[in-house]
């Protein structure tokens, strides 16, 4: 999605706000992907994902009947369902967007490794 369009939608409520950044597939499987830079706080070790963006995640993947997975720096991995199920809201702030968001312990997280292989398994598009 081009620049122009996600500014646009930055100020909508739209679903398409939170369209994951990558569609990859191994062999036959294709995997929806949302990069997570910067998102873990290395002093208390909890990945920070927005509560709307896994809202509109576990929407798309009820709709699209695909996997969604978060990736983070380290390669941590998470599903919108683990953000929901492990996640605490954090404290409202005016630092970011302002916006709820959810605080998941890093130890909730799965390897990369674990679930796709070698990091060059995937082919992303």
């Amino acid at each position: 999605m081009g620049e122009p369009v996600r500014l646009a939608l930055h100020h909508t409520s739209s679903s398409l706000r939170w369209m994951p950044d990558l569609i990859a597939a191994q062999g036959r499987q294709v995997i929806l992907i949302d990069c997570k830079s910067r998102m873990t706080s290395r002093a208390s070790r909890r990945h920070v994902i927005e509560r709307a963006a896994v809202t509109a995640h576990l929407q798309l993947v009820a709709w699209t009947q695909l996997p969604l997975y978060y990736v983070f720096d380290n390669l941590d991995l998470l599903t919108p369902y683990d953000a929901l199920s492990y996640g605490q809201e954090g404290p409202r702030t005016t630092a970011g967007s302002g916006t709820p968001y959810l605080l998941v312990p890093a130890g909730q997280s799965m390897p990369f490794a674990d679930v796709f292989g070698r990091p060059g398994g995937l082919l992303a598009a």
